[in-house]
């Protein structure tokens, strides 16, 4: 996937606030690409134009040479929050964009959704509505509900923000290792550098609201990954690179509020 010169703002004409400006990178195939970014800065706002949730107002973003212009099942999100249906079991939930759709015969489809609940550890859940599991399973049933539809790109928007300091790093892992075993196209959005360098192939840092790119940074850490390598000399001056951009741009938003005010 390419974005090209992407712009996007909201408001009306003579108030509008520009979020995005001249935004261009590439989400390679088959890699996991994350961007970070000062809070408020538009990543929310990147993954919804990626999504096709919204449009441009000035480039392009093309899936295989195909403008991007309304969602599609090709790309597929995991939220912020949570978005299970709450009437619905964890089985139920999964089986809903494919059962709409009439692709497949019920048995096929219960076997489909029951082998990936186990692939995510969810298993002896697969009966369980949203309010019986936690934080974490939730997260991994919103996984493996998009995996069902086999997206060409996955769209990561800050999935584990709200878990504890217990559950993320162990959902970070799982995830990974999920990862690394299809490598399937993955755009990540997270506030949290060392999640971003833990995670992905290439790190997009991003500049302060409106946001366009800063920097690329390649991230050599090998596969399979594990959270000691977060210590490592190549870790360390990655993340150092990123927070020293990262501070910059959000001295420059503290300097435009104090001058507002």
């Amino acid at each position: 996937m390419n974005l090209n010169h992407v712009s996007k703002g909201f408001g009306e004409e003579w108030d509008r606030e520009e979020v995005v400006k001249d935004l261009t990178f590439e989400i390679m195939p088959g890699l996991l690409t994350a961007i970070v970014g000062p809070s408020g800065c538009g990543k929310s706002t990147i993954a919804n134009l990626v999504a096709g949730y919204e449009t441009p107002d000035k480039g392009e973003i093309l899936l295989n040479g195909s403008k991007v212009n309304k969602p599609g099942r090709d790309r597929m999100v995991v939220f912020q929050e949570t978005a299970l249906m709450p009437w619905q079991t964890a089985r139920e939930n999964l089986r809903f964009g494919p059962k709409i759709r009439r692709e497949m015969k019920n048995r096929e489809l219960n076997k489909i959704a029951d082998d990936l609940l186990v692939k995510v550890g969810l298993g002896d859940f697969k009966d369980k509505y949203p309010s019986q599991l936690s934080g974490g399973m939730q997260r991994r049933a919103e996984l493996a509900r998009a995996l069902i539809n086999q997206p060409l790109l996955l769209i990561m928007d800050e999935p584990f923000r709200g878990l504890d300091a217990m559950s993320r790093p162990l959902m970070q892992e799982f995830f990974l290792k999920l990862f690394e075993e299809n490598r399937r196209t993955n755009l990540f959005v997270t506030s949290e550098v060392e999640e971003a360098i833990f995670l992905a192939d290439k790190l997009v840092v991003l500049s302060n609201r409106p946001a366009s790119v800063r920097t690329i940074i390649d991230i050599p850490l090998p596969r399979p990954r594990k959270l000691s390598m977060l210590n490592s000399p190549e870790a360390y001056e990655i993340k150092r690179e990123a927070m020293e951009i990262l501070h910059e741009e959000a001295m420059k938003s503290f300097t435009q509020t104090r001058a507002m005010a």
